[in-house]
C-alpha cells in the first residue's frame, strides 16, 4: 500500500487554551479536541488527530490563551 501524501498545514491554526474548572490544556483544530496536562502534551495529541484526517501539522507548539 503507498504512502499517504499529507497535505502541509501550519501550527497557528491549532488553538491551544487552559481548560476553566479542570486540570490541563486543550487543543482545538479542523474540528478536532483534545487535551493533555501540558500544551505540548494537547499539540502532540493533536498532530496525531489531525494525520489521521490527512494532514500534518507544521512548525512548533503555539502558545497557550489563558
Amino acid at each position: 500500500m503507498p504512502a499517504k501524501s499529507l497535505k502541509p498545514l501550519p501550527s497557528r491554526k491549532v488553538t491551544i487554551f487552559k481548560i476553566k474548572n479542570r486540570r490541563g490544556f486543550a487543543a482545538v483544530c479542523l474540528l478536532n479536541l483534545t487535551e493533555g496536562s501540558t500544551p505540548a502534551q494537547a499539540y502532540e495529541r493533536m498532530v496525531k488527530a489531525v494525520r489521521r484526517a490527512g494532514f500534518e501539522l507544521r512548525g512548533s507548539v503555539p502558545r497557550a490563551k489563558a
